[in-house]
């Protein structure tokens, strides 16, 4: 066994959670009887399936954290399938680093944190908190993204066009199935990155640009991401999101209610709102600030917003679990707001 093996083999893969097979709705129920963080969650499932039997209402799910490293793709891929998300707004990291790291056949492995880092860098292993990611692999992620890059029309892209193209390029190359990024693209969900490039992203783009000839490049508009994000809320109305973590994919969702407004168009507050965080509200920063903070901000109404302090491993799956076999995500219509906004 390599030095490297001994840390990255086939018995450490993380692997992904099957909300499907795990009914939690006694348990959800039984916990709105208890206190603290469990009544937190109990109530926030059920404001999630709420919002899953408003059939009116765009689905909006963020993500920030190290989500799909961690074992939760399964559970975001069940709620693009299952017309329980409208549109995602995530970090780079999520659906670069490790989603389309994953599409590309590459894994994530069982780790620990009481292991010597300096060993690690020598042997080009990326550890996040008892995660490990081989570096060799996240280059061929990088310029994978570089290779796309240079497919495409020199032109200014938002994020959710360039992932729609990585979209494309998994399907034509026969890769990635069941992944994020092409249960999205083939769903017609779109998938917008404010911060694309603080990714693998990063990294292929900078490649691109660097080698282009001048002027002939690529790049990422996050104003045109938030235009597009703000025209699906305009187009539809009512909303609710699903929060995991908080950061820049919290505060642009919440956002769009204003940039309507800056437009000219009335928009009605996000409707319902669940945010699952371990950050704290009293350093006053946005990952840890409250949903009732926010609608002094005229983003989200108080009528069906909960917050639950908890780490997102384990909180996600059990409430996305309760939606799914509580049933009433069935009927909700599929948007398909990838094909609106390539012609909006």
């Amino acid at each position: 066994m390599s030095d490297k093996s001994k840390f990255l083999n086939s018995e450490n893969l993380v692997e992904h959670i099957d909300i499907k097979s795990i009914n939690t709705v006694e348990m959800v129920e039984a916990m709105g009887k208890m206190a603290f963080q469990s009544r937190n969650l109990s109530r926030a499932a059920q404001i999630f399936d709420l919002m899953m039997n408003d059939k009116s209402c765009i689905s909006y799910l963020t993500l920030a954290g190290s989500l799909i490293s961690a074992g939760l793709k399964q559970v975001i891929v069940d709620m693009i399938e299952n017309n329980m998300c409208d549109a995602i707004v995530s970090t780079g990291a999520n659906i670069v680093d490790q989603d389309f790291l994953e599409a590309l056949g590459f894994r994530h492995y069982q780790g620990t944190p009481f292991v010597d880092d300096n060993e690690l860098r020598e042997l080009m292993i990326d550890r996040i908190y008892d995660t490990y990611i081989d570096e060799e692999d996240l280059r061929v992620c990088d310029m994978t993204v570089a290779e796309i890059a240079n497919s495409l029309p020199p032109g200014s892209y938002s994020s959710r066009e360039f992932i729609r193209e990585m979209g494309k390029w998994l399907v034509l190359n026969d890769k990635g199935k069941g992944s994020i990024i092409r249960t999205a693209y083939e769903k017609g969900v779109p998938i917008f990155c404010p911060a694309f490039s603080d990714s693998s992203a990063g990294f292929g783009l900078v490649h691109h640009q660097y080698h282009a000839n001048k002027g002939e490049v690529v790049g990422i508009d996050s104003a045109k991401d938030f235009l597009e994000l703000t025209k699906t809320k305009i187009q539809v109305g009512d909303s609710g999101i699903f929060m995991i973590g908080g950061g820049v994919p919290k505060n642009f969702i919440q956002d769009v209610v204003v940039a309507a407004e800056v437009l000219g168009i009335e928009a009605d507050m996000h409707k319902y709102a669940v945010q699952i965080t371990v950050a704290d509200e009293r350093d006053g920063a946005l990952s840890g600030s409250t949903l009732k903070e926010a609608s002094s901000w005229g983003k989200v109404e108080t009528t069906y917003e909960q917050m639950v302090f908890a780490e997102a491993t384990i909180a996600m799956p059990i409430i996305v679990s309760y939606a799914y076999h509580k049933n009433n995500w069935k009927g909700r219509p599929e948007r398909r707001f990838n094909d609106f906004l390539d012609n909006a």
